[in-house]
């Protein structure tokens, strides 16, 4: 596909970990970048991008069509990507309803073209071997609110692909790590735990982690390459949490632990976290949900994207070592 270099892109969660690796691959491609930001979003990920800026939030229209008005392409990359929450229905309303405006505002517009970034936890998990792009999964699969946000919006965009043609190219990624993580994400806070040697043990689960700049340029390249209505993962390498533990701690130079826990041991420790959770507003580190999702390995292929986009991500190795050397940089390491 020929790109239309002469309007501006905009994206969507631009100061975010994931978001704001998007914005700054397509200002290095020469992209004329505009972003999409709440009027309290932390804006450290973009200091110093050359981008423009619009206020609004997924929850309000009118700032979603002020926001898109004259763009040639839309990245929407936002979410409410929490494991636990007080309350899900403001994650329904940005997710899904935020996700459904958006499109809707885009088709208006006359958008040439979409990326939507959706996450392979919409995708099912095979008892054997890794998951791909039609790995089949209902609803009624999805573990907790952050999981069913994502399969309903996507839903929502494969829908409007069909009845509208919205131009769009769905995206799975992965579990991303690397640099910018700053809240950090789950699996950040996992990083921190493991390489701060607060992670004495590990349940038989696993995670494939990718490079959260590969994640991005896999974006750029479904834009170009990608299939209108097809949905890619964008994955790197499959890896026990056991063998992520490990890998971790040599990198910081600690000894990996060695104690495996089973899952229903946790279970007390889960509710109690979700407990305090509720008295204080603070995200627990581990969640009945999160213990759930861990009875399968999370692995899943590539593949497609590769074959179909020239999608390639580099080894997990340099995504950990990226990733904890951006966490010392930061302070979240000592």
């Amino acid at each position: 596909m020929t790109l239309d270099r002469s309007k501006p892109v905009l994206v969507t969660g631009a100061s975010g970990f994931v978001g704001a690796a998007v914005a700054r691959a397509l200002v290095a491609s020469g992209r004329r970048v505009r972003v999409l930001l709440r009027p309290q979003s932390d804006r450290q990920n973009i200091h110093g991008m050359t981008a423009e800026t619009r206020i609004g939030s997924l929850e309000d229209g009118d700032s979603l069509a002020a926001a898109i008005a004259g763009c040639g392409a839309l990245y929407h990359v936002a979410a409410d990507y929490r494991l636990w929450v007080r309350d899900e229905a403001p994650m329904y309303r940005a997710n899904v309803e935020g996700t459904r405006l958006l499109m809707l505002a885009a088709l208006d517009a006359g958008v040439d073209r979409i990326v939507y970034t959706s996450s392979v936890a919409t995708i099912g998990i095979p008892a054997q071997g890794a998951a791909t792009e039609t790995t089949p999964s209902t609803l009624a699969d999805m573990i907790g609110p952050y999981k069913r946000s994502k399969f309903m919006a996507e839903e929502v965009v494969r829908g409007l692909a069909q009845e509208r043609r919205l131009p769009v190219v769905i995206v799975n990624p992965s579990t991303p790590i690397g640099p910018g993580d700053v809240k950090p994400t789950p699996t950040g806070r996992l990083i921190v735990e493991a390489a701060s040697g607060k992670m004495p043990a590990f349940v038989d689960t696993g995670l494939n982690i990718v490079h959260v700049d590969d994640v991005a340029a896999g974006h750029l390249l479904a834009e170009e390459r990608g299939k209108t209505g097809e949905r890619y993962i964008l994955g790197g390498e499959d890896l026990t949490l056991a063998e992520i533990l490990r890998r971790i701690a040599l990198l910081v130079g600690r000894k990996p632990p060695t104690i495996s826990i089973p899952i229903p041991a946790i279970w007390p420790i889960a509710i109690g976290a979700e407990a305090w959770a509720h008295l204080t507003g603070k995200e627990p580190f581990v969640t009945r949900d999160g213990l759930r999702m861990a009875k399968k390995k999370m692995f899943f292929a590539s593949g497609k994207a590769e074959r179909e986009l020239g999608y390639r991500a580099r080894a997990a190795q340099q995504a950990l070592a990226d990733a904890i050397a951006w966490f010392k940089a930061s302070g979240m390491v000592a």
